[in-house]
């Protein structure tokens, strides 16, 4: 529907050329480095996991579990999370870690912080780690190691049997864009970063660059809506030999950033050019109810509306303490495989983390902005 949305405003005359440099803006200033900070990553990421020292680490004393889960929760995207979330649900991790990992992570929005913001994005990443890992403790010390422990047992698969893994031998559509833009667009935001004039430099037409941005957001994705949806649910191979895989979940990944970012921007500049009203001067006249609504919009499950209020503070309308108390209080993707299989579990833990979140955002705020 996105794509047919866009499409729409692209149309209209009163709303081409906002929706243009929106896209523009959305594809050079976030995509391409999203999509660059994914691939690196996951091709790191894929040489250095290695099961054997997963296993032990998870499988030693309590405190070395919170301190393990607020690491897992600390790395970008939401996969460590859900790996402590299946841990627990297997009966091998405290309620303490799961408190910790919720707390420290931030899922797929952290990549579009570090991307756009990346000292403002450590800091974050740093104070959530950190609280995650002194809550955990102190959760495990008030409830006891085996609060809410389930018994252990295997989670078996959706469809019975071991879980489903793709091993890709080829391209999807949206992995074969990324893999020829990610280079060229990711050399063409650098320059725009450096306040650099692409158009005079590369000697083009005016605006050449933010109509071809436009058409790039439109036919990325055009072919993430033509993906199969039995693609989106299942896990991924991504050993670093299998380069197919790897570009297909990054594009897959960038494309589901850029779905948010692409929405949260246009809906800001639509409001403005609708309503007259620059919605900048609202949320920074109240910034103790821009730090509440943002710790509130944390609850909601899933990474979308958090990559909505990381979109806001990269675009300058929210504070750094409202970024941190969201980052503090969402829970990313990890939070709907604990709802369906510890939901008692998964809904305490996700109240406790409004406390740390409050304190360390009113408190960022009050001393720091």
């Amino acid at each position: 529907m996105l794509p047919c949305a866009l499409g729409m405003l692209l149309c209209m005359g009163a709303t081409q050329q906002t929706t243009v440099v929106a896209l523009s803006d959305a594809f050079w200033q976030v995509a391409t480095y999203v999509g660059l900070t994914l691939f690196l990553f996951y091709y790191v990421s894929s040489r250095l996991s290695e099961e054997g020292k997963w296993v032990g680490l998870l499988q030693r004393d309590s405190r070395l579990q919170v301190a393990f889960a607020a690491c897992m929760g600390a790395l970008p995207g939401c996969g460590g999370a859900i790996i402590v979330m299946t841990q627990f649900v297997r009966g091998r991790h405290s309620f303490g870690s799961v408190v910790a990992v919720l707390s420290a992570t931030m899922g797929d929005a952290a990549f579009l912080l570090l991307a756009s913001e990346p000292r403002s994005g450590a800091i974050v990443l740093i104070i959530s780690w950190g609280i995650g890992m002194v809550y955990g403790w102190v959760v495990d010390q008030i409830h006891g190691t085996q609060f809410l422990r389930p018994q252990a047992n295997v989670v078996p698969s959706p469809h019975g049997g071991s879980p489903s893994v793709i091993r890709a031998r080829r391209f999807s559509l949206e992995g074969h864009v990324w893999r020829w833009v990610l280079v060229p667009s990711s050399l063409i935001a650098a320059l725009g970063s450096l306040h650099y004039d692409v158009d005079a430099v590369c000697s083009l037409p005016d605006d050449t660059v933010n109509t071809v941005g436009a058409m790039l957001v439109m036919v990325t994705l055009v072919c993430g809506a033509l993906r199969p949806a039995q693609s989106i649910s299942l896990d991924v191979d991504l050993r670093p030999r299998c380069m197919p895989t790897l570009f297909n979940r990054v594009a897959r990944e960038t494309n589901f950033v850029l779905c948010w970012v692409v929405t949260s921007f246009l809906a800001f500049e639509l409001f403005v050019l609708w309503a007259g009203f620059d919605l900048t001067l609202l949320l920074a006249a109240v910034p103790e109810w821009t730090i509440l609504i943002a710790v509130c919009m944390g609850f909601l499950p899933g990474c979308g509306p958090q990559i909505m209020v990381a979109t806001l503070y990269v675009s300058g309308l929210i504070p750094l303490s409202a970024q941190l108390g969201n980052a503090i209080s969402n829970d990313g993707d990890a939070l709907f495989p604990a709802i369906a299989l510890a939901p008692k579990a998964a809904t305490l833990a996700t109240v406790y983390t409004a406390v740390p979140a409050l304190c360390a955002a009113y408190g960022f705020y009050y001393l720091f902005e």
